[in-house]
């Protein structure tokens, strides 16, 4: 792929997962489109249904879970809590709530969301997670019972796609949020 046409593709799946965030996994492919500055053709040459462009987005943030579960790796030896203070921030910037409207995409009518083709994409940064975990909590960083689903849907819930109106009236409930959870996975109170 020419150099160009992967950028053109990285701003396609960059703005796709903003909108996602934004305004929630059904937003118009045509602004998507309009916020990647390509047309809607070059949209779909790349992404050719709905269903890919948000099979790309899910695996680019599993790829973003799969770096930042690295970096908490380098520093975990040195202070465990702030590793995991860490991890959990760089979770919360993801903007995981734009990978729960695609996975709910994606699962239409599915009762079970590990039959659907996302839950194998994103089986590598749950075992990522869950590896990392497995450490903290044997350096009593987190909760014993914590698990990367739970923290992946934590996350995801915290940072769900909210209306602009709502957004504007409580811009740090998010925050808020990831803080008092921060303190609950440590086994404090909030």
């Amino acid at each position: 792929m020419r150099a160009d046409a992967a950028q053109r593709r990285e701003a396609i799946i960059t703005h796709a997962r903003h909108l996602f965030a934004e305004r929630g996994g059904d937003v118009a492919l045509e602004a998507v489109a309009a916020a990647s500055g390509v047309g809607i053709a070059t949209l779909y040459r790349n992404f050719p249904s709905r269903g890919d462009l948000v099979h790309a987005v899910v695996q680019d943030i599993v790829e973003q879970i799969i770096h930042a579960v690295d970096q908490t790796r380098s520093t975990l030896n040195t202070d465990p809590a702030a590793a995991w203070k860490d991890l959990l921030s760089s979770l919360t910037a993801m903007e995981l709530g734009a990978l729960t409207d695609g996975l709910a995409l994606q699962a239409g009518a599915v009762q079970d969301l590990e039959a659907t083709p996302l839950a194998q994409v994103q089986q590598p940064a749950v075992d990522a997670l869950n590896d990392v975990l497995a450490e903290l909590k044997r350096r009593g960083a987190v909760r014993e019972a914590l698990s990367a689903l739970d923290v992946i849907v934590a996350v995801a819930t915290i940072t769900r796609p909210q209306v602009a109106p709502i957004r504007g009236a409580a811009p740090g409930v998010p925050d808020q949020l990831a803080e008092a959870y921060l303190l609950w996975s440590r086994g404090q109170q909030a």
